[in-house]
């Protein structure tokens, strides 16, 4: 019995490759069922992002139940096996489920530390709950690869500070103002970008927000959306002498918001301070704002400049977080191994006691006439020497077990006595 995992992800493949082998919310259910039906895999998932797509079994025999996912895979995606082999990497044992707790730590993904993975995983771990591919071994798994998620977050840094642009933005208004959450916000533009940066201010309380567009319909959409409210793109301008946050990302190809205009503004508001984030290219807002006291102005370059600053603290507790999956790793193992140990010793004593009664009836007829007693003191002779044969394996086996490649022993054991499974 082994945990194995096939994949494929956005280090092993380009992006045409991956959405071949994606795996639609529609199409879930049926894939997973189509793995249970082969005989060598015992539980399964698949979890599948537009950055990976990957499939975990528990299967009886490593080699064989690769095959039988490389099978699937060829079959579902109408793809020869030796096409997608040079982009599929395959883990087993100690290396799958190390892979799969870096995984729900984010420290295999795009953005270190990024929070999606977490509840992508879980809706894989729903996906087989639902159509029951997974088992003991499996729901344990998967559980613990949620602890591992949550303590990578909790213990460490590895999820803070700002690595997208919206979060950046806001993260550097909060520098700037503490608690953002009373304050007034202007939204200019009603793009991805303005919805991303939305989205983050919404998250850290802000509920008094104006969005404008000169497509007023998109700005009402996108209004509703957060619960904010609609302004024409003329009034826009005469509103910002009551905000506080200016967030500008639109199309235009020339800067909306001049030093002129802002040099007045700031009069009107009676040197109040306020700050502008142009994530607009090319840019909203001319550099030269950023002179007039009280005025912030960041633009896309420099919000950049703090990612990467950023990007580079996450990477810090990057050994924090490896020190949590070892050891979780650990706890895992010792527990998935001992469910193997128990039927593993029960097969090893029968074996031997099957040897012992056949060696001691032979002997017995060869002595002929033997009187009861002698034959109890012969049979508690072998018996004595049976218990002292199995001892030392057995106590081996159970601290071996204990460790995260004790399987190794239980398999060797079986192997070396021909044993089967007692439950």
């Amino acid at each position: 019995m082994e945990i194995i995992v096939i994949g494929l992800n956005h280090k092993t493949a380009p992006v045409d490759i991956r959405e071949k082998f994606s795996f639609p919310e529609s199409a879930i259910n049926e894939a997973l069922l189509a793995l249970k039906g082969s005989a060598e895999i015992m539980e399964n998932l698949i979890l599948s992002t537009c950055n990976r797509v990957e499939i975990y079994a528990l299967v009886n025999e490593a080699e064989a139940g690769i095959r039988s996912i490389e099978e699937f895979l060829s079959k579902s995606k109408k793809m020869g096996i030796e096409q997608f082999r040079p982009h599929v990497y395959i883990l087993k044992g100690d290396d799958a489920v190390n892979h799969l707790f870096r995984v729900i730590a984010s420290l295999d993904s795009m953005i270190v530390g990024e929070p999606q993975i977490m509840g992508q995983v879980k809706d894989a771990f729903e996906y087989a709950l639902n159509v029951e591919t997974n088992g003991i071994v499996f729901n344990t798994l998967f559980k613990k690869a949620a602890e591992v998620g949550k303590r990578a977050r909790s213990e460490t840094d590895i999820a803070k500070n700002a690595v997208s642009i919206g979060f950046a933005g806001v993260e550097l208004a909060k520098k700037i103002f503490g608690d953002i959450s009373g304050k007034t916000v202007l939204v200019i533009g009603a793009g991805e970008m303005s919805e991303l940066t939305l989205k983050h201010l919404v998250g850290n309380g802000v509920s008094n927000v104006f969005i404008t567009n000169r497509t007023f319909e998109k700005a009402e959409e996108l209004a509703k959306a957060f619960n904010a409210k609609a302004i024409p793109f003329e009034e826009s301008f005469k509103e910002m002498v009551n905000v506080d946050i200016v967030i500008s990302s639109t199309g235009a190809p020339h800067c909306i918001i001049t030093k002129d205009f802002v040099s007045k503004l700031i009069k009107d508001r009676k040197h109040k301070p306020i700050f502008f984030i142009d994530i607009a290219v090319p840019r909203d807002i001319e550099e030269e704002v950023n002179i007039i006291d009280n005025v912030y102005l960041y633009d896309i370059d420099d919000l950049k400049v703090v990612i990467e600053s950023n990007l580079k603290e996450r990477a810090k507790e990057i050994p924090k977080v490896e020190v949590i999956i070892e050891k979780e790793k650990h706890k895992f193992f010792a527990w998935f191994n001992s469910l193997e140990v128990v039927p593993t010793i029960v097969s090893f004593k029968d074996k031997v006691e099957d040897i012992r009664k056949s060696e001691l009836e032979k002997i017995i007829n060869r002595l002929g006439s033997v009187s009861e007693k002698d034959k109890d003191l012969i049979e508690a002779l072998s018996v004595g020497i049976a218990n002292k044969f199995m001892h030392l394996p057995i106590i081996q086996l159970k601290k071996a077990t204990q460790e995260d490649s004790g399987y190794v022993y239980v398999d060797a054991l079986r192997y070396l006595f021909g044993l089967e499974n007692k439950e």
